[in-house]
């Protein structure tokens, strides 16, 4: 096992990749931004770096200071947590050429499902269907091949960048007259976030419903599932709300899709020689999910992975952490096994009323729960800190456990209503909305649920 590692990220994963080290008894350095000098990751490991401005590719986007950070403070690993670098095959070849450990999988298989387009191909490869669409990236100079790969695969379709994931760039084009601005807007954008200005088409599912297996494999030959998490209830393209077990798949035909998913998942990441957490993505029409369509792969730890510990009482970045040492999974996490539903959402400095817009500020009130049975939260901030406008608004993310659904809405209910933040605008509210909300109690929701009830008149609770 390692004796010390850098952590290369910032806010609520840094503390909690710190929180499971400092457990081990693993020594662990910060870097941060001008932005965050005094932030609460920079302060609770043992040791910190700056590394640049706080625009984040001056910063944490900056992989050769960070390397340099590593080696000068004698870490031994990197982790990059999720997002940022986390991703980047080559960042992980400059992990690796400073003589370091990357946390996460080898940088071949970053590179094949950092890409979308390669993503599918390797999903075809293992007999798993991506969503039906058109596999040549185009560049937005190409609108005649884009309306000729329309009409094969038909409307309504969906504009998707090549180089990167998290919704960024995506365009819902319902017919012929909007694929011109949607593949510019889509292109633009990702040029913007991740310097590829390629897009590609396919198949836009009407009822959609966004599920995700959680795989874990090593290097001696090890691959699991760990259940799957339904990650339908998104703002934008991004998730805000997910829970584990996913309340769509519910009797038999429910158990057969789940089979048909953990197969899938792991025929996609066995065939490339996959290493560490990873998250396979799946959508369903609502109406039939049993057939489920892959999406992508997101090669890292995910937000939302708390779900999954609660559910199988696990610790995940400790298993990285085994992993990346060269240990086989531990055998809890193999002969790990599901109890109970975790719900978590995602607290957000945004006004949901208001098209979701990013509203940073200061935190100068923040009254969390008492620590109390099923309720979990995993922050980035202290009373005092400011949410500010270099990066993702996200405050917390809170869980609630019960060994019933009902039982975790009500304890995360409860949580949600006892949390004080302020003066900055935050979802809370909204999200007490969705738990409130008889379409998400019945577990009857897709990923037009958010954005439509932020525009539905609120009702009483």
């Amino acid at each position: 096992m390692f004796s010390k590692i850098l952590i290369a990220n910032r806010g609520e994963i840094a503390r909690r990749i710190a929180r499971t080290c400092k457990r081990l008894g693993i020594a662990t350095v910060a870097v941060y931004s001008d932005a965050d000098e005094h932030a609460p990751h920079v302060l609770e490991c043992d040791e910190r770096v700056r590394i640049g401005a706080a625009a984040v590719k001056e910063s944490y986007l900056n992989a050769d200071a960070i390397v340099v950070a590593a080696q000068q403070t004698g870490a031994q690993a990197i982790h990059p947590g999720y997002g940022l670098l986390s991703e980047r095959g080559d960042f992980a070849r400059k992990v690796h050429a400073g003589g370091l450990v990357f946390i996460g999988p080898p940088p071949d298989v970053l590179d094949k499902f950092g890409n979308k387009m390669l993503a599918r191909h390797v999903a075809i490869a293992a007999n798993v269907p991506p969503v039906p669409g058109d596999d040549t990236p185009m560049g937005p100079e190409e609108l005649g091949r884009a309306k000729s790969a329309a009409h094969v695969i038909g409307y309504p379709l969906v504009v998707k960048a090549v180089g990167g994931g998290g919704g960024i760039g995506m365009q819902i084009v319902r017919d012929e007259s909007q694929i011109d601005r949607a593949v510019k807007a889509c292109s633009d954008r990702s040029a913007q976030a991740f310097a590829d200005a390629r897009v590609y088409i396919e198949r836009y599912i009407e009822r959609p419903r966004h599920i995700e297996v959680q795989v874990f494999c090593d290097a001696h030959g090890n691959a699991v599932t760990l259940g799957e998490r339904e990650c339908s209830v998104q703002r934008r393209h991004q998730k805000i709300v997910e829970e584990s077990p996913s309340p769509l798949l519910r009797g038999a035909v429910g158990e057969r899709a789940r089979a048909l998913l953990f197969e899938r998942a792991l025929a996609v990441v066995t065939s490339v020689g996959y290493v560490g957490a990873g998250t396979v993505e799946f959508i369903a029409d609502a109406s039939s999910p049993d057939e489920p369509f892959f999406l992508e792969v997101n090669a890292r730890l995910q937000v939302e992975h708390p779900v999954t510990e609660l559910v199988r009482g696990l610790d995940l970045v400790e298993a990285q952490l085994r992993v990346a040492a060269g240990e086989e999974l531990p055998k809890a996490l193999r002969e790990s096994q599901p109890k109970g539903h975790a719900i978590e959402v995602r607290i957000y400095a945004e006004e949901p009323r208001k098209g979701f817009l990013p509203r940073p500020g200061p935190i100068d009130v923040l009254e969390w729960p008492a620590p109390r049975e099923g309720v979990r939260v995993d922050s980035g901030v202290e009373q005092g800190s400011k949410v500010t406008p270099y990066y993702d608004p996200m405050i917390a993310k809170m869980c609630g456990y019960g060994a019933t659904r009902e039982e975790a809405i009500a304890r995360l209910d409860a949580a949600l209503a006892q949390t004080k933040i302020g003066p900055c605008i935050t979802n809370l509210e909204f999200l007490r909305d969705v738990l409130y909300d008889d379409r998400f109690r019945a577990g009857d929701y897709d990923t037009l649920f958010a954005e439509a009830l932020a525009k539905a008149p609120q009702k009483p609770r």
